[in-house]
């Protein structure tokens, strides 16, 4: 990431004389950014506990995954440039409170209206994390920024990752509605850690928001690496959705009869994601983007054949399932990290919105790929469920297969190196 132009820390000096965040609060950046949006993700092994707590049929509950995901979206491309307006301090502490406020309404809902209400809006304030990433890279001296962002987004992937985990431990021990009011508390602390150890940072971007806001998405028409490379996230990221909605339901259902706390625990199996995140970091350092992205294409829709024969129940259906969930993950990861390296190397100087622009297209798949579940799985089951996941990865594979095409013409020399991404962003992953 960049530095953006005029962000100073308000005591500080010129930024290539900061001495960058302490150890201790980069660790508190990387857990508040971690428990941040791991609200998002707490439902996914609870859905069968909800609907039954609530009364709600599988589809409906399977809508408190889209709308925590559409929030999220909404907040991504509304709140997030607002860390080029305002001061950043206040706006992440303002939106930890306001994350542990709606939390409070999702734990004490007695129905799905309150439920999804809260979900919708814990999932627009979580985008916290979203403003301290970039708030720890401004905060780094030059030579240590990709080591500081890598590190808060480390703790941003294990949200994401713990949050299913925790969930099922948590539910186990006192209801579905343990797991949000404990994360309020949590995001209560944060608030307030936050406000004693961060240093306030203004910006002077010289945008009104409204013309941030136009500037944010004039890119899409802009810039055909972005269309492209947010077409293939949002596709990747809806078939991951796919298979994260329905597996609580096929873990909970007859084939198997797990617990919540069972359940939650496929929640460290995706943990293999972070593997290759490195992997295809390095690999796009080297101009090999392009084909990291067709390689994992092809795998990931193998991966769907392996999760489809996991739908019988058994010690070898289980094998195969968890084969299946650690290769999707793998594969997803692959593409969400080189589309991140080769769209934030076509504008430097715009890196924050290029960012808000692509992770907004990644996040409307991810709920559009949930609410074709909820649709989906009360039709045809887990082989529905599988048939849906392997249509959205064939459509991967050919998105992949036009660039390629389209590129092609303009590739001139035979053998010349893909686009290379700028250092210090091929570790960063996110939600």
């Amino acid at each position: 990431m960049e530095t953006e132009r005029g962000a100073e820390p308000a005591t500080g000096g010129p930024a290539e004389r900061r001495p960058g965040p302490g150890r201790g609060t980069l660790l508190l950046m990387s857990v508040a950014a971690g428990l941040s949006v791991a609200g998002n993700y707490f439902a996914q092994p609870l859905l069968d506990v909800i609907g039954r707590d609530l009364h709600l049929s599988p589809s409906t509950a399977a809508l408190v995954v889209t709308v925590a995901q559409v929030g999220y979206g909404l907040g991504l491309l509304l709140l997030v440039p607002l860390g080029d307006l305002l001061e950043r301090r206040r706006l992440a502490v303002t939106l930890t409170l306001a994350t542990a406020a709606f939390l409070t309404v999702t734990a004490s809902a007695p129905n799905a209206a309150l439920l999804l209400t809260g979900t919708a809006l814990t999932g627009l304030t979580s985008v916290a994390a979203q403003v301290v990433v970039p708030y720890a890279a401004t905060l780094a001296a030059p030579a240590e920024r990709g080591r500081t962002v890598g590190t808060v987004m480390t703790g941003l992937l294990l949200g994401i990752l713990l949050a299913r985990t925790a969930a099922g431990l948590l539910a186990e021990l006192g209801g579905w509605r343990t797991v949000y009011w404990v994360n309020a508390g949590l995001m209560l602390l944060m608030a307030l850690l936050l406000r004693l150890r961060l240093p306030a940072l203004r910006t002077t971007a010289g945008l009104r928001y409204p013309a941030l806001l136009r500037s944010t998405l004039a890119l899409f028409a802009q810039e055909p690496v972005l269309r492209w490379r947010g077409a293939l996230g949002a596709l990747t990221f809806a078939g991951f959705s796919v298979l994260w909605t329905a597996l609580a339901f096929l873990m909970s259902g007859p084939a198997y009869g797990w617990q919540e706390s069972a359940i939650g625990l496929l929640g460290l199996v995706g943990a293999a994601g972070s593997l290759s995140a490195s992997v295809a970091g390095r690999l796009a350092d080297r101009g090999l983007a392009h084909r990291v992205t067709g390689a994992a294409a092809f795998l990931l829709l193998g991966s769907w054949g392996l999760l489809a024969a996991g739908g019988a129940g058994g010690g070898w259906s289980l094998a195969a399932l968890l084969a299946g969930v650690i290769v999707l993950d793998l594969c997803a990861q692959a593409v969400h990290i080189s589309n991140q390296n080769l769209v934030y190397a076509v504008r430097p100087e715009a890196r924050n919105r290029l960012n808000s622009a692509y992770m907004t297209s990644y996040f409307v798949g991810g709920a559009a790929g949930s609410a074709l579940t909820s649709v989906v799985w009360g039709i045809g089951g887990w082989g529905g469920v599988c048939a849906l996941g392997a249509a959205l990865a064939v459509a991967v594979v050919g998105l992949w297969l036009a660039d390629r095409l389209r590129r092609r013409p303009a590739a001139g020399v035979r053998g010349q190196q893909e686009p290379v991404a700028v250092a210090g962003t091929a570790s960063s992953v996110a939600p």
